[in-house]
């Protein structure tokens, strides 16, 4: 029986820097200790969560199962004909 060791982290070779208040920093460093991690793996951590759920919000949406069909069949439809639409696709654009 073999064991493979856990692949080694990334070396982390980017710095980021922000300003804060003397209070903000405060708060952020009680946060930290409270979370038994140094203060910029709190901020590290905090930011990814944050930019995760921003993402998450552009990229992704779910549907309840009960109206999974019903969805579905909407995609499935041909789709309808705006005449304003197709007006404005029919216009020169004004970026050519």
């Amino acid at each position: 029986m073999s064991v493979t060791a856990e692949p080694k982290p990334k070396h982390k070779d980017r710095r980021l820097n922000i300003r804060a208040s003397e209070a903000e920093k405060i708060v952020l460093e009680q946060a930290a200790a409270a979370s038994h991690v140094g203060l910029s793996q709190f901020l590290l951590q905090a930011a990814l969560r944050s930019a995760e759920e921003v993402l998450a919000d552009q990229t992704r949406f779910a549907v309840p199962a009960d109206a999974w069909a019903e969805f579905t069949a909407m995609l499935d439809r041909p789709a309808r004909v705006i005449p304003a639409l197709r007006e404005a696709a029919a216009r020169p654009s004004p970026f050519a």
